[in-house]
Formats: structure tokens, C-alpha cells, sequence
């Protein structure tokens, strides 16, 4: 039997003989674990891009705005959360350094800790949206290198043609909205509406999107679901990335309230990711929230659905509970950014950030010899900024695991370096776009 080093990571496997011939060389198989994690905390930016401005995003920065207003005193909510904000594991992972190598600054008011244990940088986005599969594309490796379709953000968003065959094909007798708008606004506006005439709310964002709210049980979660499907396939013309299912219940504007169902219909990635890569390697990919939709289901293993971060979280840890040698738990954290960073809810997205920090010493209890752990972000989505949509920014990039030795790895070029860091330790081929930073 021989033995190997696994360079980069400190762990040690056993190797053992596969094929021996004359010209054939040797292969090998590994005899213990290696898994990856990988967390994206959805809108966590830290400000500093570089093309910012083009987005009409100078100045963003969702870490740094937050920790400032909670230094301030202005992110205090009673009974949910007071003071500097206080992010004692992620900090020690290196998020503060990750911000300060950003935007040049450390966030206001926080505690640095006496010593970092794991790699930490700042990745900056290649890719020409600032949207959620952009982001989530470009981490696992295929940056969107072409330009979205949108809808235009003023007078009617979506063209007469369209909608007329989105009503004679989805079955429904008009539509309401029409226009740019936030979706709990919206559906305060046109809730009622909607119940007296039947017609779905229709509605975009600067995203390239198009989101569709309708009552989960008056108009029906399963035909809401049917008429997204039919709209997705009459937007392909328009390249549109997403169409997005709001469900909501209550009976007048004072109680509606969103349900956990929301469904997005994503356009398949531009080319293989690194799902499709590590599918066809024979891992299994557990998707866990929306992943599995941001990547219209392709190379996804299994898919587990969970409403809300903590929910979020149980799901992950009981996926790594069950997850295999070279697998891959990818989940997206929805909260961040849907409950918070687009309502322009400050002491709420602290809150998270700070309920998140506290579960990350239950993800240190499982990890094994052999596991990373990479946490990361696909966009800003600064609560501070004006306006309710994304914001351009760099995202930290924070990868511990045991065995991983404490390092700087400073401004990484795209997000896809995210993903060939994960394929490397997984031990699969190389992509064609970024570059491995262990």
C-alpha cells in the first residue's frame, strides 16, 4: 500500500493500486473523505469593486454600511439586537481582513480577533449582471460573459405583444403591475385586486426577472407554478434569466404576507459548471434552498428545500451529516438578502448576520479530516443604499476546514477561482475560467 500527502490541505490518505500494466501506469483511489461546503450568504458584499460606478453603485458596501449604522447606534431594534455589530467566527475566519483588503477600510466598530484560522480574500465579479445567477454561475466557475434582457423601468414594463399571450396561454383574464416595483409593496398595492378579478401581479425589478403574485390558495400554488412555466418559455425571445413565483397568503393588504414557496425558473448556465463537472464525476451535489433552481436543475444531485435561515442551516448540517466522499453541499442563505438587504432593512440584515455567526461553531463540531468549508457572497445588496435592488460589490471569500493553514489570498479576479478551488480539493479537472487559490 503507499502513501500520499494531500498537498495544500495537510490531510493524509491512503492510496491503493488500481491498474498495473506494461504502458498503462498507475490509478488510484482514496480511502478516506473529502468534501466541500459551500455557503453563499446571498447580497454579502463588502464593497470596493472596481466597475462599480458603471452599475451606479459607487460607494456601496453592504458589510461596511451595516457595521457602521450598528457602531452608530442606528441598526437598534428592541428585543432583536443592540450595538456594534458582533461576528466573533467569522471574524476569525477573516471577514473583517476580507472588507478591509475590499474597500480599503475595516467595518466601524468591530472586534478583531487575536488570530485568524483560514484563508480570506475578496473576490470581484467578472460577469456583466449583478443578479443571483450570475453570481451563483460564476462561483461555480462560468462567468456570464453576455448582456441579460430587461424590462424598461418606466410606463408599461412588459410589451403589449407579451402579455397578450401570456394571458391566452397561461389561461388568466388580464394581468396587474406591469411595472418595477417591490414585491411586498406590490402585493400590499394589488393583493386585493388581484382576489376580486383573478388576475396575477406582474412585476420586474433592475434585475433581468420577471415575478408573478398571486394568491397560494385562492388562485392556487399549482397554477401559479403552471403559469410561471408557460411565461419562462414565452420570455426566451427576450432573454430574461429569471422567472421568479411569489406566493402569498391573507385575506386585505394588512396581513398578506409571502409564503416559503417561492419557485425561480432559471435559464440553463451558458456552459457546463461545476455541478455539471462533478455529476458526471459521479459526486452528488446537494443543492440545498434555491441553489437547484439557479442552476435549472442541472447537475444537481438532490435538492432540498427550506424556508428561512435557520431552517436553511438545519438542512445544511444534516446534508453534511449524510454527504459522501467528494461531495459537494451548496446552499444558498435567501435571507440576507430578500428579508432585509432589498427591504432596506438594516437592523435586520445585522440580526441575521449575527443569528448566522452564532451557528457556525455547530458546522466546526462536524467537520472531518478532509471537509473545507467555503463562505462566500454572489452580490451586494446594500440596506443603506438608495433604491431596492442589488448593489455591485466584492464579496468575502472565507475557506477553513482542518488542516487549513491561515493565509491571505488578497483580491481574487472573478468568482470562478471559488469554484476551481472546490473541483481541486474534490480532486476533479480543471474549468476554463479561474484559477484554484489553495
Amino acid at each position: 500500500m503507499l502513501r500520499a500527502r494531500f498537498a495544500k490541505t495537510g490531510g493524509e490518505a491512503y492510496l491503493l493500486p488500481q491498474t498495473i500494466g506494461p504502458g498503462l501506469g498507475i490509478s488510484f483511489r482514496r480511502l478516506r473523505n473529502v468534501r466541500a461546503f459551500l455557503f453563499v450568504l446571498d447580497s454579502l458584499g463588502i464593497g470596493g469593486a472596481p466597475d462599480a460606478a458603471a452599475f451606479g453603485d459607487e460607494g456601496a458596501d453592504t458589510l461596511g454600511h451595516i457595521a457602521e449604522f450598528c457602531a452608530a447606534g442606528a441598526a437598534d431594534r428592541q428585543g432583536l439586537r443592540a450595538g456594534p455589530l458582533a461576528l466573533p467566527n467569522m471574524a476569525a475566519r477573516g471577514l473583517f481582513q476580507a472588507a478591509r483588503l475590499s474597500s480599503g477600510s475595516l467595518p466601524a466598530g468591530v472586534t478583531l480577533p487575536e488570530t485568524i484560522d483560514g484563508v480570506y480574500g475578496a473576490a470581484e465579479e467578472v460577469s456583466r449582471g449583478k443578479d443571483t445567477p450570475s453570481g451563483h454561475w460564476e462561483i461555480a466557475g462560468t462567468p456570464v460573459r453576455f448582456d441579460w434582457g430587461y424590462f424598461p423601468d418606466t410606463g408599461d414594463a412588459f410589451p403589449e405583444a407579451l402579455v397578450a399571450r401570456i394571458c391566452e396561454e397561461g389561461g388568466v383574464p388580464g394581468i396587474l403591475g406591469n411595472c418595477h416595483a417591490s414585491g411586498t409593496d406590490i402585493i400590499a398595492r394589488l393583493g386585493e385586486e388581484h382576489l376580486r378579478t383573478g388576475k396575477p401581479i406582474c412585476y420586474t425589478s433592475s434585475d433581468s426577472v420577471f415575478q408573478i403574485a398571486a394568491h397560494e390558495e385562492r388562485f392556487g400554488l399549482e397554477r401559479l407554478l403552471d403559469l410561471c412555466q408557460t411565461v419562462r418559455r414565452l420570455l426566451d425571445d427576450y432573454n430574461i434569466g429569471r422567472v421568479i413565483a411569489r406566493p402569498f397568503i391573507g385575506r386585505t393588504a394588512q396581513d398578506f404576507v409571502r409564503t416559503g414557496n417561492r419557485r425561480d425558473y432559471s435559464v440553463l448556465p451558458p456552459e457546463p459548471t461545476l455541478l455539471d463537472r462533478l455529476t458526471e464525476a459521479g459526486r452528488t451535489v446537494h443543492a440545498i434552498g434555491k441553489i437547484a433552481d439557479i442552476f435549472a436543475h442541472q447537475g444537481i444531485g438532490r435538492t432540498i428545500k427550506a424556508n428561512g435561515n435557520e431552517a436553511l442551516f438545519d438542512a445544511s448540517l444534516k446534508a453534511i451529516q449524510e454527504a459522501g466522499d467528494g461531495d459537494l453541499v451548496f446552499t444558498n442563505f435567501v435571507d440576507f438578502d430578500m428579508l432585509y438587504g432589498h427591504r432596506r432593512d438594516v437592523a435586520g440584515y445585522a440580526a441575521a448576520l449575527e443569528a448566522f455567526d452564532r451557528r457556525l461553531p455547530e458546522l466546526d463540531a462536524m467537520l472531518q479530516p478532509g471537509d473545507i468549508v467555503i463562505l462566500t457572497g454572489d452580490h451586494g445588496c446594500d440596506p443603506t443604499w438608495r433604491g431596492t435592488d442589488h448593489t455591485r460589490e466584492r464579496v468575502p471569500v472565507l475557506l477553513f476546514g482542518p488542516g487549513i493553514a491561515s493565509r491571505p489570498i488578497g483580491i481574487i479576479p472573478g468568482f470562478a477561482g471559488i469554484g476551481e478551488t472546490v473541483a481541486q480539493h474534490l480532486g476533479i479537472e480543471p474549468g476554463p475560467h479561474g484559477r484554484s487559490f489553495l
